[in-house]
């Protein structure tokens, strides 16, 4: 049943793992260039690839992987055929898992490694940046492309794949649902559960005019909300001004809109900014930072791994019980 397994899956595994050996001659090649630097664009388009590399990867398993594991057999009837030689229902998925889960492991594993070594001087700058407009690598787009949180993504992108393809039994349908719902689930769970892993931290600043970073408004409703320096290498979840009595200060009031732009006139200068954030210091407002500190990178990544190993688990007991009732 190995060597079956490996027959039918050899040739999208060779594939993948050649593609990654290119990668890595790369990132081998461009990697010691960036050791010594001082700034960095997080624009580079090495570095948008490898961010992009690392979510395409789960998405190619699931879908690639995942869904021809087993739906392919089940269209051609194969199953069947293996079923009365001896080998049992559970021996032919577990044979299968297991061979997709630790080559998915691995190639992710693999991958997550050497984009963390390679961009490892850039995550050390912007470690200590608050406001030059760099990543973090706590930051949701590059949290999911370092460490080890890859790992978890391929593992539940393969059994996702197998389970969507034991439920619908047509290949080219389960891609498309496979990949819809990976899509879903890397999506939400950056927005919607990774911010609450672990409690976030409060912080409350004094609103100066040097502090001042951020600004968004128009020239019909004026300074709509302001933002303060971020602290350094920090995933902030919140920037909000609060009012004296402890609430959020929406909108901002009526004294601070002199600092909006005028028709015609252009930006308020520098000077004026400051004055105006200084009024609304001695107004008694204050700015809230709410953040998950830069220091929880790797408890974060422990959390969101063991979170998509349950999820992983959770999926390949559906596939066991799934497979007693297929025909």
């Amino acid at each position: 049943m190995t060597w079956l397994t490996w027959r039918q899956f050899r040739v999208p595994a060779l594939s993948v793992f050649a593609a990654l050996v290119a990668i890595g001659v790369v990132l081998a090649v461009t990697g010691p260039d960036l050791v010594g630097r001082t700034s960095f664009s997080d624009q580079d388009t090495l570095f948008g690839g490898t961010i992009l590399v690392l979510y395409l990867l789960p998405a190619a398993i699931g879908v690639f992987w995942g869904v021809p594991l087993i739906t392919r057999e089940l269209e051609s009837g194969t199953h069947s055929l293996v079923w009365n030689q001896t080998v049992t229902r559970k021996r032919w998925l577990t044979t299968k898992l297991g061979f997709g889960l630790l080559a998915a492991m691995v190639a992710a594993g693999l991958l997550g490694w050497a984009v963390s070594w390679w961009a490892s001087p850039i995550d050390a700058l912007s470690a200590t940046q608050t406001d030059r407009g760099m990543l973090s690598r706590i930051a949701p787009v590059v949290f999911g492309a370092r460490g080890i949180v890859p790992i978890g993504y391929a593992a539940f992108a393969l059994v996702l794949g197998v389970a969507v393809g034991m439920l619908l039994k047509r290949t080219v349908a389960a891609m498309a649902v496979t990949l819809a719902v990976l899509a879903a689930v890397l999506l939400l769970v950056p927005n919607f559960v990774r911010p609450y892993l672990l409690p976030p931290e409060t912080t409350m600043v004094a609103i100066v005019g040097d502090d001042i970073t951020n600004i968004t408004g128009d020239d019909t409703h004026g300074i709509l909300e302001i933002g303060t320096r971020n602290p350094p290498g920090a995933w902030v979840l919140a920037n909000e001004t609060l009012a004296p009595n402890g609430t959020v200060a929406d909108p901002l009031p009526d004294f601070v809109q002199s600092c909006a732009p005028r028709p015609g006139q252009g930006p308020p200068d520098r000077g004026s900014i400051e004055a105006c954030m200084s009024q609304l210091g001695q107004h008694g407002y204050q700015q809230r930072v709410t953040y998950q500190p830069g220091s929880r990178f790797w408890p974060l990544q422990w959390l969101e791994l063991a979170l998509y190993l349950a999820m992983t688990a959770l999926l390949t007991w559906f596939c066991f019980r799934r497979v007693r009732h297929l025909s």
